[in-house]
């Protein structure tokens, strides 16, 4: 993914995290030459790209898999992901970067109007965001509304992402953040573009909220 220039100013990155960054990637890397892939593209934007950006959407417990995804499937997209200002958003931006994957630090639970105009500056420049709806703290498999929010003030589609491993690690953190196991399949699924209307009354907007979450949510885990 290309740089574009954002008028929000990125925290500093510290060397801790530019360390870790590196490190994570290297086992991200390590893990996913050995995963077999498969996509599902129902939005049918690897065939037929739309003209307009888009809003990639995906669990926050599925990150690991993001970066190589991008790599096989999205390369000829121009995005970014957002990330936390937190040190575990910094880690992230740090991690992604090493893909060639650029980050809009700001966060929907603090400073949200902040990462809205950052997110906005990136879509109107003709750039792809990424965002995680239910982070950076939760709650798991709930999608906040700032992501349908800057959907209906840009008139980008939304595109759910799903990603599924066959076998993977666990770890204990609110999001029961995932880590697939070496050798496990990984199942990668396009849903179809959601749009959301600009002049969408209260009831049409949570009706699209809770449609793309339902489209997100995996079998069997909701909560």
């Amino acid at each position: 993914m290309s740089a574009a220039t954002s008028t929000a100013k990125a925290p500093v990155m510290s060397n801790k995290a530019k360390v870790i960054g590196l490190l994570a990637a290297t086992l991200i890397r390590i893990v996913s030459g050995t995963l077999r892939w498969r996509l599902d593209d129902k939005a049918g934007v690897t065939t037929d790209p739309p003209e307009g950006q888009m809003i990639w959407a995906f669990w926050h417990n599925r990150i690991f898999a993001v970066p190589v995804m991008y790599r096989k499937f999205l390369r000829s997209r121009r995005g970014a992901v957002l990330t936390s200002p937190s040190k575990d958003g910094a880690i992230i931006a740090s991690t992604v970067s090493q893909f060639g994957v650029d980050s809009v630090r700001g966060s929907s639970s603090r400073g949200g109007l902040r990462a809205l105009l950052a997110l906005k500056k990136w879509i109107d420049d003709g750039y792809d965001v990424a965002i995680t709806p239910d982070g950076p703290r939760g709650p798991r498999y709930q999608l906040a509304p700032g992501m349908v929010m800057l959907a209906q003030k840009t008139g980008a589609s939304v595109l759910p992402v799903r990603v599924e491993y066959s076998s993977y690690w666990r770890l204990k953190s609110w999001d029961q953040f995932q880590i697939p196991k070496p050798f496990s399949k990984v199942a990668v699924t396009f849903e179809p573009l959601q749009t959301v209307a600009s002049d969408v009354d209260e009831e049409a907007f949570e009706a699209a909220r809770a449609e793309i979450q339902d489209v997100l949510n995996p079998d069997g885990e909701t909560e």
